[in-house]
């Protein structure tokens, strides 16, 4: 799970501490303390040694930083045994989104929050931050919802691709739990329909294991449609294919989770291959 150290976010530890539970899962919180060196209360000499701390505002609220870090590791920890949810603490102490991607290639999901960022003017959601998270993270990413009330069905976004189908495995094979949720896969396209070839793969794959398996197609533009039938939804858990793979814009990778994103309340997984 990513936490901003200074102003972590419990819907996110909530959520987190949910799917540790529904899964008997170990939960690392991996803190982004975004405090570098050259900003700590200190002058050192040439060779790099200390040789006196500056007392000053600065200094100031560098210590009260590093405070309200410490707090929240503790609030973080006592959630977690309050919870019965086996926890680690990792302390990422140098540029929060390279750490982050590092941590990714030996998690097997990582938890964000959709507004985490580390850039002190107002930004659009999702942030830049979890837009480079997103796209180079070498694990799923569950973005966390605004609240959550419960799970009640689970809905595949397919289009047709490998993507979308890696995303449908990988999360199937980390929630095994989920088996007896309603599983609805959903395919949005501009005309036609389900192929009777590709319903027939499904439900042979699928059957194994979901035992309320559902297909269902919707007509239009992508987005459009996506938003048209995700807004209103409550208690489900979305499952998308690739994010940032789309070559529209070669200026910036764009992906039909970020307007999702933005609306969506509701958790949404992403893993791309």
């Amino acid at each position: 799970m990513a936490v901003d150290a200074l102003n972590p976010d419990q819907q996110a530890f909530d959520f987190a501490c949910f799917l540790g539970r529904l899964t008997h899962s170990k939960i690392t919180g991996i803190f982004l303390e975004n405090l570098l060196e050259e900003s700590r209360p200190v002058l050192k000499d040439p060779q790099g040694r200390t040789i006196m701390y500056r007392d000053d505002d600065e200094a100031v609220e560098y210590l009260s930083k590093k405070a309200r870090i410490e707090e929240n590791i503790s609030l973080f920890k006592n959630g977690c045994i309050n919870r019965e949810v086996c926890f680690n603490i990792h302390r990422a102490l140098g540029q929060p989104a390279t750490e982050l991607i590092e941590e990714s290639r030996f998690a097997d999901l990582l938890v964000i929050d959709a507004e985490t960022s580390f850039n002190r003017g107002l930004e659009a959601n999702p942030t830049r931050f979890v837009k480079e998270i997103l796209q180079h993270a070498e694990c799923p990413v569950v973005i966390s919802p605004v609240s959550f009330e419960g799970l009640d069905e689970i809905i595949f976004a397919y289009d047709g691709s490998a993507s979308s189908v890696y995303a449908i495995k990988q999360f199937t094979y980390l929630f095994p739990q989920l088996q007896n949720k309603k599983a609805s896969i959903l395919h949005v396209e501009n005309s036609g329909g389900w192929q009777e070839h590709d319903k027939l793969r499904f439900s042979e794959w699928q059957k194994e294991h979901y035992t309320d398996l559902h297909f269902e197609v919707v007509f239009g533009d992508t987005n459009d449609r996506l938003f048209d039938y995700l807004f209103k939804r409550k208690n489900i858990f979305l499952v998308m294919g690739a994010y940032g793979r789309n070559a529209v814009s070669s200026f910036f990778k764009k992906s039909h989770a970020d307007p999702l994103i933005k609306i969506i309340s509701q958790p949404i997984f992403i893993a791309h291959i």
